[in-house]
């Protein structure tokens, strides 16, 4: 996956039913762009540069693995749903001083500075707009524009724009803000090889700030061996899997941490007992059930346990994607095994709460629709 960038967009309306225009407009950017940080209050300001009714305006913060062109593309296409089309010419104001059911704009891309034909970052007249100030200053009073060098509350008190703003009593909701993991302290994601549990595991950590626990399978020197000659060096992976996922697990959830909702983790102990069954003959697997169970009695189980269940196809279009050199001769009998081999564990489970939830046909790290989706599966919106 890409990094995360924080970017601040100003959102203006002044046709229609004004607050709803925010709202959805808002609700857009959420399900397309990205996760919501924290919105600002909403002011009616009169129209600047031209004759018209009053605009509502605002500010938000969000997070988005877009890249700035892509982000503005984006926000067009939301404005274009709206029903608005912006001028060719981003700086011929006679076009561009108009009323608008919704107008998005880019204020901040973190400290990036870009000026082109199309784009312009800082905005180019933010320091000139009080609609713009006072809203940003609401949410990040002390963020650096990236040319002058000066806060946000430093450009709105030397603003020359002598409107007079009026804060609207009513708050915008941030859709981002109503999914709900209170009832977990411990979350853990399964899947296949490729099956993408880290990566959603990492994308829940950050949005909803938990604490994340990754295996380290890296770190297993017997792995690569294991995929050069599986039956000499089956048995001492799975030990060594074992005794570390072991050690991990029950140092990382002993130790409290005050700063974080719940713990999301992207695997649970019990896979060494599906792996065992598939990699090790009859009898070092009844050898290894009997010291598995030794320890796992011992270990905290997850509240939720969510199964990421991918058919075979896809699973190995995402094993050749990320590129692992010791994984590219994985055949598809040893997918289908591993894959059914949870599936009958799970059927039969009863120590935690399971939800298995099928992305064979989602992308969830390209699509965030897809991601919102597997979300709700998970918070049971």
């Amino acid at each position: 996956m890409s990094n995360l960038r924080k970017v601040y967009i100003s959102l203006g309306s002044n046709k229609g039913d004004k607050f709803k225009n925010l709202q959805e407009a808002i609700n857009a950017i959420h399900l397309k762009i990205g996760n919501i940080i924290i919105i600002s209050k909403v002011y009616k300001s009169p129209a600047l540069g031209f004759e018209s009714d009053d605009f509502f305006n605002a500010c938000l913060i969000l997070e988005t693995f877009l890249t700035p062109r892509k982000l503005l593309k984006k926000l067009f296409a939301i404005e274009k749903s709206f029903g608005r089309i912006r001028p060719d010419n981003y700086r011929d104001k006679a076009k561009a001083y108009q009323a608008r059911i919704i107008d998005l704009d880019i204020i901040f891309f973190e400290d990036e500075i870009i000026d082109t034909k199309t784009l312009k970052i800082p905005h180019f007249e933010m320091h000139k707009r009080k609609f713009v100030l006072q809203p940003l200053s609401d949410i990040a009073p002390n963020e650096i524009h990236p040319k002058s060098k000066k806060g946000v509350l430093t450009l709105l008190e030397k603003c020359k724009d002598k409107s007079v703003l009026e804060p609207i009593n009513i708050w915008l909701k941030n859709p981002s803000k109503t999914y709900n993991f209170s009832n977990y302290n411990y979350i853990a994601i399964e899947g296949n090889i490729g099956a993408g549990k880290t990566s959603l595991a990492t994308m829940i950590s950050h949005d909803f700030n938990a604490k994340l626990i990754l295996e380290r399978f890296a770190d297993n020197p017997f792995l690569p061996k294991f995929y050069e000659d599986a039956k000499r060096y089956a048995f001492t992976l799975e030990m060594s899997f074992l005794a570390d996922r072991y050690q991990q697990i029950s140092d990382d959830l002993s130790q409290l941490d005050l700063f974080k909702d719940f713990i999301v983790s992207d695997y649970v102990v019990f896979k060494s007992l599906i792996f065992s069954k598939i990699t090790l003959p009859e009898d070092e697997f009844k050898l290894y059930r009997k010291l598995f169970y030794l320890m796992y009695k011992d270990i905290a189980k997850p509240d939720l346990y969510v199964y990421l269940y991918q058919n075979t196809e896809r699973l190995q279009q995402n094993i050749k994607k990320r590129g692992r050199d010791y994984e590219q001769d994985i055949q598809d009998d040893y997918l289908d095994k591993i894959n059914s081999g949870y599936l009958e564990f799970l059927k039969s489970q009863t120590d935690f709460n399971v939800k298995i939830i099928d992305i064979s046909d989602k992308d969830f790290v390209e699509n965030r629709a897809d991601y919102l989706s597997i979300l709700d599966e998970i918070c049971e919106k």
